[in-house]
Order: C-alpha cells, then sequence, then structure tokens
C-alpha cells in the first residue's frame, strides 16, 4: 500500500489545484494554500484539509510548492512566513516553478541546513494532465529527497525524469523544455495568422496540419484557442517573459546565443504590451494579427 502523508500544497493554480487534486485522490491529507481565498475554500470544500500553517508544519512529510517564480517560491520557503524552519528533519520540499538552475542549488542547501530534503522538480504537462495525476516531473535531487517525495510524485506523476543526485539538473531541463514550448506556440500563432493571409481559415489550418509533419503538441493544444476566439487562460501570456527570460539569462551565462528563443520572447512581450498578459498564451496571435491588419475567430456566444 503507498503509504499516507500529510502535505501541504502552496499554490492552487491551473497546474497546483490539479496537483493537490490528485494527492487528495491517492489518499493523502492535503492542505491547500493560496493568495486566492476563493482556491482554498473551494479546495477544503472538495476535501482538503484544514488547519492554520503554524498548526500543521511541525506534523508535515512533505511541501509542494506550484507558485509562479523564484521569488514567490523563496516567500514560501524562507520568507517572513517560511515553512522551511517549522518542519520537522526528514521532510522534503518538491519545488516545482521554473527557476535558474542556481536558485535551486542555493535553496537545496538553505533546506539541508535545517535537515530538510529538496527536490528539484518542474513540471510539464498542462492543468488536464495535473488534474488526472499525469504530469512529466524533470526532478533532481539526493536518493533521501527522492525516497521521501516518491509518493507524492507517484500520486501527481505519469513520469517522473531523475535526472541527478543534487538539484538543478531538474530546472535545467525544464528550461530546455520551455525553450521549445514558447517558440512552438509563437510559431503556431505566426503559422495560423500566416495561413489566414492567404484564405485559410483557423478552422481549415486545425483540420490539415495536425495530420501533417508541421504539427505539435502545443499547435494541437493552443490553435483551437484561436479558432475558438476563446483565451480563457489556462497558460498565460505573461507566463512567457519570465521563462523565456529565464532560458536567456541561463544562455547568456553559458555564451549561448539563442536568437530564435529572443525573438519568441518579442512577440509575448508585446501581447503583454497589447493588453493581453492575462490571456490564454495563444493571444501572441494577436500580434501577428494587428500587424497584418487581420481579423481573429470571436468567441461564440
Amino acid at each position: 500500500m503507498t503509504t499516507s502523508l500529510r502535505v501541504a500544497a502552496f499554490g492552487l493554480g491551473s497546474m497546483g489545484y490539479g496537483m493537490a487534486q490528485s494527492l487528495l485522490r491517492a489518499g493523502h491529507t492535503a492542505y491547500g494554500f493560496d493568495v486566492n481565498p476563493d482556491a482554498v475554500a473551494r479546495f477544503r470544500a472538495e476535501g482538503g484539509a484544514e488547519g492554520s500553517l503554524t498548526d500543521i508544519a511541525p506534523d508535515l512529510d512533505a511541501v509542494v510548492v506550484v507558485v509562479l517564480n523564484a521569488a514567490q517560491a523563496e516567500a514560501v520557503l524562507f520568507g517572513s512566513d517560511g515553512i522551511v524552519p517549522h518542519l520537522k528533519a526528514g521532510a522534503v520540499v518538491i519545488c516545482c516553478p521554473t527557476v535558474q538552475p542556481e536558485f535551486a542549488r542555493q535553496m537545496e542547501a538553505r533546506c539541508g541546513a535545517t535537515g530538510v530534503h529538496y527536490l528539484d522538480a518542474p513540471i510539464s504537462g498542462g492543468a488536464a494532465r495535473a488534474a488526472q495525476g499525469q504530469l512529466s516531473i524533470m526532478a533532481a535531487g539526493t536518493p533521501q529527497a527522492f525516497n521521501a517525495a516518491r509518493p507524492v510524485l507517484d500520486a501527481c506523476a505519469a513520469t517522473v525524469f531523475e535526472l541527478g543526485d543534487s538539484a538543478g539538473p531538474g530546472s535545467a531541463m525544464k528550461a530546455v523544455n520551455q525553450l521549445l514550448a514558447g517558440v512552438h506556440i509563437a510559431a503556431m500563432a505566426e503559422a495560423v495568422t500566416f495561413g489566414m493571409t492567404q484564405g485559410i481559415d483557423p478552422e481549415t489550418f486545425l483540420r490539415v496540419i495536425p495530420q501533417c509533419a508541421g504539427t505539435s503538441w502545443m499547435l494541437e493544444n493552443r490553435a483551437p484557442h484561436i479558432a475558438t476566439g476563446d483565451y480563457t487562460p489556462h497558460s498565460a501570456v505573461d507566463i512567457w517573459p519570465k521563462d523565456l527570460g529565464i532560458v536567456l539569462d541561463i544562455a547568456h551565462g553559458a555564451k549561448f546565443g539563442a536568437p530564435i528563443a529572443a525573438a519568441a520572447l518579442q512577440q509575448y512581450l508585446a501581447a503583454s504590451g497589447m493588453g493581453h498578459g492575462r490571456e490564454d498564451d495563444a493571444a501572441v496571435a494577436k500580434v501577428y494579427a494587428r500587424n497584418a491588419g487581420l481579423t481573429l475567430p470571436e468567441k461564440k456566444a
């Protein structure tokens, strides 16, 4: 039988909420925390455990951090109300946001100084797979960290890639993935709108291209948002200046030129500047449409 753990999930956004649901479904006692009280209330209504952070922290076996960026992760772990100083020795922090590898190494060292394990564990797969417990997790950490985190990983992931015995390689691999994902979304938007200049509407694009060599997972996942005019955010435009910014920072440190990633980043910055930052990242197509004088499909009532 799978060991039942006491787990606190920090960040109940589209990915974190699905992971928290997966923890409940696997039989763990799961607490959910978020700056949005409605998300916390919803999770508790679905079976999430109740309790103040101060009361529950000493008994936690694991902490899952699914926040936006490194600054938020550090605040959760070591801020004025940080959780790590209150955790028991042997507990594990599973840190999932896209961050610099050096940040992951720093957090591992700071956690280790208190006897807490740290797993560098970026995630991929989208909100639907998070809710199904079918994520891919790119993980790195000590064997002890993996052992402590294993029941959580089993609950949340279809595939766990074990990439190293200390933090850093997980975040490095996530940067590689984000380079591809960000470029693929921008390329999809460029292709859809290019097709429109040739009389190919987005629905026809979607009927043909997924059956051809030019397709990609991101194309098949995001292009329907353009075809239906529905930009309800599953992953927002404003994620990409952060993630591709991390990619380019790492590339700069490695003296590696990444011109395609840099070009994609400019399109997301333009979309955000147009006021679309909180829309689904498929809204990067609106940059191309504006520049070409195109009218994209509108959401049907």
